[in-house]
């Protein structure tokens, strides 16, 4: 008996990003509101970070809700039916459930049933990486449409007291959809990680420490009842940095990231439209573009001064703000890269819709 033939998915071309959204949450925080919290003074703050404001999600407001708004205008923009989407990725590392994921929930809600949906947790690079799966899906015909995500509600997992990394940070969501193109829209991507760095961005306790002291309290086994909400509160797993070997490795490391990121693509510096690099400090964003050599014409996102440090979205927020503040960037090209806790990193370059 022969062995019979198997069926493979149509390959397409190319894949590109169709359409693009965001969601920015209502309360901005300046930095006077957190030179309550820390130590510090809006001076020192724009100086060593280049932020002015940073938004932060109400109580109310969660990861979902954010990606869904920020979905909802990307397939809009597009032009695309919620039922045409063959994925949903989202990356995110605050989503406050183990699982079931953000993204089934979120496909759900924005009528993308019954697309397959999961989450990356890759922290800062995660938009970079849900594009280059997206690009890998719709060029191997596994998914005509896939909707990438990066949304983060950093305000449920920050100390405001603590001043490594809390001042920095945002909340918000980015959102596109990749599809077929007759031409490359997304050149290959360069990314990786580096987990002998693995403690240098990351959290103060895990979910396990709080389920030891609740287990401890309930028995009574050295813990005093009345202190124990108190004691709970200061095992919440915040996030904490090592702000100057972050700063270190960001600068001359993700560098060669981006110079490769364009060694791959088969470009220069000079075909550029945009940079975009992850929103993580204005001086790591400034010495980046000083590194590659970045012509004038480059126009370069720096979300930052107004958004903070959003993580996983803050590659598709400074994007989306860049085309609405410079709409002739359309069609041109622009180089991404993002990197953080984990070590991880992930940079491409794009056509932007």
């Amino acid at each position: 008996m022969s062995t019979p033939t198997l069926k493979q998915s149509p390959v397409n071309a190319g894949s590109r990003i169709l359409g693009i959204g965001a969601y920015r949450p209502s309360v901005t925080v300046t930095n006077e509101d957190v030179c309550q919290w820390i130590d510090s003074s809006d001076e020192w703050i724009r100086q060593r970070t280049g932020i002015i404001t940073r938004h932060r999600a109400p109580k109310d407001v969660s990861v979902v809700d954010m990606a869904v708004g920020a979905g909802a205008e990307a397939l809009e923009k597009a032009g695309i039916e919620p039922s045409q989407i063959g994925a949903v990725l989202v990356s995110t590392v605050t989503h406050p459930y183990a699982t079931p994921s953000a993204a089934a929930l979120i496909a759900h809600r924005l009528g993308a049933t019954p697309a397959p949906a999961f989450d990356i947790s890759a922290a800062c690079a995660g938009y970079c990486y849900g594009i280059a799966q997206a690009d890998a899906l719709v060029r191997a015909g596994t998914a005509n449409y896939v909707l990438v995500i990066g949304v983060e509600k950093l305000s449920d997992v920050i100390d405001n007291h603590e001043r490594t990394i809390s001042f920095l940070l945002g909340d918000g969501a980015g959102a596109v959809v990749v599809g077929p193109s007759d031409e490359p829209g997304i050149s290959p991507s360069v990314w990786g990680s580096d987990g002998s760095k693995w403690e240098t961005i990351g959290m103060t306790h895990s979910q396990l420490d709080i389920r030891d002291f609740s287990e401890q309290a309930m028995k009574g086994d050295g813990v005093e009842l009345a202190a124990a909400d108190e004691a709970y509160a200061t095992l919440w797993p915040t996030l904490r940095q090592d702000g100057q070997t972050v700063f270190r490795w960001a600068v001359w490391e993700m560098a060669k990231m981006a110079q490769a990121a364009l060694d791959a693509a088969g470009i220069s510096a000079a075909d550029l439209g945009a940079f975009v690099p992850h929103q993580a400090n204005m001086r790591i964003i400034d010495e980046l573009a000083k590194q590659l050599k970045l012509p004038e014409h480059v126009i370069i996102g720096r979300d930052i001064a107004d958004a903070g440090n959003t993580s996983a979205a803050s590659i598709p927020l400074a994007t989306h703000r860049l085309l609405a503040e410079n709409p002739e960037l359309s069609g041109k090209l622009s180089l991404q890269i993002g990197f953080g806790a984990g070590l991880v990193f992930g940079a491409q370059v794009v056509r932007l819709p």
